[in-house]
């Protein structure tokens, strides 16, 4: 047991957190099992052939369903499905308000009249009417105006795989489109926005394959001026600070003066306000020197990992592409997910509703599998996601902990990987779940935060938004701790609780290292985010302005600015992964090892340097005792 505390990294590899392994393969299971039930039951067949309002799936036999007309019908030779009002869509319940048919054909141009309608029928053997009438009736019946569709009838075509007809005009869910983008005021502004999408289509693939470079150029440039950076940043903050702190106080020593013969009481709140801000300005400015004198030392350190980050990223250059591998796993299970959902959504046994219709529905136990279904969402997404950090936090210790890294394996990725498929699949899963438990509560809270709002009283809300910030907080300093345990486990092979333990006692004893790592190093990240963001943004008004067949290109550079925000993230966020694994792999290294014979460091060349320097300036300053003292006592 003692020797698991010692951290003998890389040298003993055994399965952890099995019991949590099997739990999760069970759940995977039961994700498996409602699939399966919504398939067996009918539930696909819906979905993708579709259905009419009285039960019957197009392009087949059906049963006849009990007290309701017209079901059981043979429509092997109707294949797709027709809205009578197609333009009726019911915001509250996502659904479609109209009579739907199995018909043999879609209307692919415009019908104005019944008896363009029942020419159509005559012509192409499609009856657009009820199945009670008879197309010689469609003129001459006076049931028409509620069993025909509503005309004019717009022009429709199939949609690929799901055979449902779907107006070729978009103008037709211009309501549905207004309701979701609450700034276009008509469709025409709609139209524009739209057609300004697809004409500058070559244009926008450009700019976020242009993102994509900026990200990967960045990662590189990082490792050579993060020195300069971080000064640059550090300067910036300081005169920020110093020049909002005396205009403050220049403004209210003006006001002042100016005010002197005037004594009303709003001149009086003013000067007061001016006063407060100016104090705290002050207050905040010199809170904010304290604590950069403090961490000035360390924000060497964070350099130091930074220019070891770019170092990784030479030897290790498939971490580059990890975000695209987990994309693409997220895309599939999300795909997976979405499909289930819909198969659910017309799973169950046929209904009669109020207006004498069929619908589908869930009774008794298997109502609930949809809850079952949304934690699956959540447990096996963040299961994907902390494979991810897994995987990277498995070949950065390699890389760290390999004194000769011309012995390193020849893809350290794939050889994490496989570690992580033998013997940690079971604390990935215990790790996410956690993350899976404080989540739920989260959006269950939200959500009835947004069915309640304008409803509750101001003390419920404040509770409700305090409880649902908690919460939040909670998840993200968990996902840390997480993500420090997951390099743990790499390291020394110990079951998640463990794990946690052992780099929560870390990670205390080097709080304020951490502290200039968290604050320093996502500054700096966030802050190449924006410049790819703006960067991409800037190339996008140049290009855009040049073209002249569309009126608005407001949504193409949000589109843009979006997808290079979201590439600078991903790409980013492995990156500041790689520097929090460094730091672990760095304290730890440390703490257990202090350069003499049979103790070498495992460290790389700059951050020798970062605690040679460290040393001599202790014994320069005197200070054994001091914090700095205390946290590289080990040594």
């Amino acid at each position: 047991k003692s020797s698991k505390r010692e951290w003998k990294p890389l040298e003993d590899h055994s399965c952890t957190d099995v019991p949590w392994l099997l739990l999760f393969i069970l759940f995977c299971i039961g994700m498996g099992f409602i699939c399966g039930f919504s398939i067996a039951t009918g539930a696909a067949a819906r979905l993708l052939s579709g259905y009419d309002s009285y039960g019957n799936i197009c392009g087949q036999k059906n049963i006849k369903v009990e007290g309701i007309v017209n079901s059981g019908l043979d429509l092997t030779h109707k294949k797709y499905v027709f809205f009578l009002d197609p333009c009726n869509i019911d915001l509250v319940h996502q659904r479609i308000k109209s009579l739907a048919l199995c018909v043999s054909a879609c209307p692919r141009k415009e019908l104005k009249t019944l008896a363009d309608i029942q020419k159509f029928a005559e012509t192409n053997g499609s009856t657009l009417c009820s199945y009670e009438l008879a197309p010689s009736e469609y003129t001459t019946d006076p049931r028409a105006a509620k069993l025909c569709p509503k005309y004019p009838v717009p022009e429709s075509a199939p949609i690929p795989f799901f055979h449902r007809c779907a107006p070729v005009n978009i103008s037709c869910y211009a309501k549905f489109a207004e309701a979701l983008i609450t700034f276009v005021s008509d469709s025409s502004v709609l139209h524009r926005l739209i057609s300004g999408v697809m004409t500058s289509k070559e244009i926008i693939m450009g700019l976020c394959l242009l993102s994509l470079v900026l990200s990967m150029i960045l990662m590189v440039i990082i490792r050579y001026i993060s020195r300069v950076l971080v000064w640059i940043l550090t300067i910036l903050v300081i005169l920020g600070s110093l020049g909002g702190t005396g205009v403050l106080w220049w403004l209210y020593a003006k006001q002042r003066v100016s005010d002197g013969a005037v004594e009303t009481q709003i001149a009086k709140d003013n000067l007061q306000a001016l006063l407060v801000y100016a104090i705290s300005a002050t207050v905040f400015t010199v809170i904010l020197f304290l604590i950069m004198l403090i961490m000035r030392k360390r924000v060497a350190l964070t350099i130091a990992l930074f220019h070891v980050a770019g170092k990784v990223f030479i030897h290790l250059p498939l971490l580059v592409f990890q975000p695209f591998w987990t994309f693409f796993v997220l895309v599939l299970f999300w795909t997976y997910w979405i499909t289930v959902l819909l198969f659910l959504g017309t799973t169950g046994s046929p209904v009669p509703n109020e207006e004498g219709f069929v619908e589908f529905r869930m009774v008794g136990p298997l109502k609930y599998m949809w809850w079952y279904h949304v934690v699956g969402l959540i447990w096996i997404s963040e299961f994907i996601l902390a494979c991810q950090q897994m995987t990277v936090a498995g070949a950065v210790v390699t890389y760290y902990f390999t004194r000769e890294k011309k012995n390193l394996p020849f893809t350290p990725i794939l050889a994490s990987v496989n570690r992580l498929v033998c013997y940690h699949l079971g604390t990935v899963a215990k790790g996410s779940f956690i993350i899976t438990l404080v989540k739920i509560p989260r959006m269950i809270l939200m959500y009835i935060h947004t069915q309640l709002k304008g409803k509750e009283n101001a003390c419920a809300r404040c509770m409700l938004k305090a409880c649902i910030c908690c919460l939040w907080c909670l998840e993200k300093c968990l996902t840390y701790l997480n993500q420090n345990a997951y390099t743990a486990t790499a390291i020394n092979s110990t079951n998640f609780c463990t794990s946690a333990k052992d780099a929560f006692v870390i990670l205390v004893e080097n709080a304020l290292r951490v502290a200039a790592i968290n604050t320093v190093g996502d500054f700096m990240l966030f802050l190449g985010k924006v410049l790819i963001v703006c960067s991409t943004g800037l190339a996008g008004i140049m290009l855009l302005n040049y073209q002249r067949d569309y009126t608005i290109w407001v949504l193409p550079l949000i589109i843009v600015c979006l997808f290079a925000f979201l590439v600078a993230h991903c790409f980013l966020s492995i990156y500041e992964m790689v520097v929090d694994v460094l730091f672990l792999c760095f304290a730890i290294d440390t703490k257990y090892n202090d350069g003499s014979p049979g103790r070498e460091f495992y460290m790389d060349k700059v951050l020798m340097e970062f605690v040679e320097n460290s040393r001599k300036s202790m014994k320069e300053a005197g200070r054994g005792g001091g914090a700095e003292g205390r946290e590289l006592k080990p040594m």
